[in-house]
């Protein structure tokens, strides 16, 4: 990234998501055709009741998108993606509470 530049993602975990799609993509595990005809019709879906900014929004609608498909495809089972988010946003919550090599210095009271 160049200095001043825009983030290319609000978070990390959108990168995840599109991180996964691609990779889907190029293990030859999704047609990515089939993958932009299906998000743009959840985007669709998704924008009759909320704004779609490229935010969670957006990347909220691209794992529905990819769990659709790998339901389908018997390779996951209904709100696997969801309990995985929710244990990954469980751990960032607990390391973020977690002290960062904090060094005491022992001296006399």
């Amino acid at each position: 990234m160049t200095p001043g530049s825009e983030p290319a993602f609000d978070s990390p975990w959108h990168a995840r998501a599109f991180a996964l799609a691609v990779a889907e993509n190029e293990a030859d595990r999704l047609s990515w055709p089939d993958w932009t005809a299906r998000l743009g019709a959840t985007l669709r879906n998704c924008g009759l009741s909320q704004s779609l900014n490229g935010g969670d929004d957006y990347f909220l609608a691209w794992l529905d998108t990819l769990e659709s498909m790998l339901v389908e495809e018997g390779r996951i089972e209904r709100g696997e993606i969801e309990q995985v988010m929710a244990e990954l946003a469980e751990a960032h919550e607990f390391a973020l509470h977690e002290p960062r090599n904090v060094q005491h210095s022992v001296g006399s009271d």
